[in-house]
């Protein structure tokens, strides 16, 4: 095997590990540290607000740099800076400032690992690398969430944040087995096909039709899907606040589990069935997820609802980057057009959890999911109607 694939897989299995420690454990971290519910939303939008506003020109800068990897190496010590912060001095001017940083950094990570991805083994087999890349970020968010899930409950919410200094150091050591004199340059940024890149604008190819209906559907996926999670953590803590971070582990880890063996598959059924059949799959099984939280009981039950989280976030994250790369193609525009449609999903995903905070404020749970699995149901059948299919004529299975 390759040097540069090993270190590839390290880099998205470390990665994960790092990002993992300033998510969904933050809220917990800062709720015993007496801070009230108004203020950790405060920060967490904060780190969400940043994520949004830098994921264009992250973009931008990714296809235009070629030190790739010096990128990436940034928006590590970025996260290690913002978690040693937080962990040593969590006071609102300090933890305001970490999440900023770590949100405007970690936009780096998806495009630039694309990047290098398309760079180092072309657009024939970049479905299968995709999908290859999102198992390995699922397995080291399985890691990750199982070791922070019992450190935070046994030993302290606080060592999360050293934790993920520690996992730093080997994604680091990952880089180094990524030559740069192996990476296609002209590739990376998809323009391997000797178009000239400098005459497509990303404001033109932002009108294409095909890309604006991905846009919608991709929107309404994640409005759908990110307040998912955090309102079935809410619930599940409900009158057992110690074990909160067990509960959200085991929700992390079972969407993770899934994820890892549904995303490598992924990749290759989107090279040999097309793009559309598989995110159809993807979009289908949201709404249904949605229906079920109102119909479980039980911790249980609930919790193994996440497979189908695990099943949808698989597929689209390894077929959406495919679909922008299949639309993309010959721009030199691939990763600025990544950064502009997640921006767009960002605020999505902001929106949703919003919205459906207020509606379960008003009328309850069941009301909160079944708003978030109408909002589904209308992105899938946009994308069954509407979308075309974009994989490439060439594409082999």
């Amino acid at each position: 095997m390759a040097v540069h694939v090993r270190g590839l897989d390290w880099l998205n299995f470390f990665l994960a590990d790092v990002q993992t420690g300033v998510g969904p454990f933050l809220a917990i971290y800062l709720a015993q540290n007496h801070w009230d519910p108004e203020h950790v939303g405060i920060a967490l939008t904060a780190g969400g607000i940043a994520g949004i506003v830098t994921q264009a020109p992250v973009g931008w800068l990714v296809d235009r740099l070629r030190g790739k990897r010096g990128l990436i190496a940034a928006g590590v010590a970025a996260l290690c800076a913002g978690s040693l912060m937080v962990a040593l001095r969590p006071s609102v001017v300090s933890v305001l400032t970490a999440q900023v940083l770590i949100g405007g950094m970690s936009s780096i990570f998806n495009p630039a690992i694309a990047a290098v991805s398309l760079g180092l083994v072309g657009r024939q087999l970049f479905d299968r690398r995709q999908g290859r890349n999102q198992s390995w970020n699922a397995a080291g968010n399985l890691a990750a969430a199982v070791a922070m899930g019992l450190i935070g409950t046994y030993v302290g919410p606080r060592w999360i944040f050293y934790l993920v200094v520690g996992f730093a150091m080997p994604a680091f050591l990952s880089l180094l087995l990524i030559r740069p004199d192996e990476i296609d340059y002209e590739a990376a940024r998809g323009a391997d096909d000797g178009a000239d890149a400098a005459k497509v604008g990303s404001k033109r190819l932002l009108k294409d039709r095909p890309l604006l209906i991905f846009l919608a559907c991709a929107v309404l996926f994640h409005c759908a899907n990110a307040a998912m999670l955090p309102l079935l953590g809410e619930m599940l803590s409900q009158g057992d606040a110690k074990r909160a971070p067990l509960f959200m582990m085991l929700c992390v880890a079972t969407t993770q589990a899934v994820i890892t063996l549904v995303a490598w598959p992924a990749g290759r059924l989107a090279a040999s069935w097309g793009r559309k059949p598989v995110l159809l799959v993807g979009f289908g099984v949201l709404p249904i997820r949605g229906v079920l939280y109102t119909l479980a009981r039980g911790t249980y039950p609930l919790v193994s609802i996440q497979i189908l989280d695990g099943v949808g976030a698989g597929i689209f994250n390894v077929v959406a980057v495919l679909v922008i790369a299949d639309l993309t193609r010959g721009t030199g525009r691939f990763n600025v057009t990544q950064g502009a449609i997640f921006t767009a999903v960002g605020i999505g995903a902001s929106l949703s959890q919003t919205v459906a905070g207020g509606i379960v404020d008003r009328f309850g749970y069941h009301a909160g999911f079944l708003f978030l699995a109408a909002v589904a149901a209308v992105g899938f059948g946009i994308l069954l109607a509407f979308m075309p299919e974009t994989r490439p004529s060439t594409a082999c299975g």
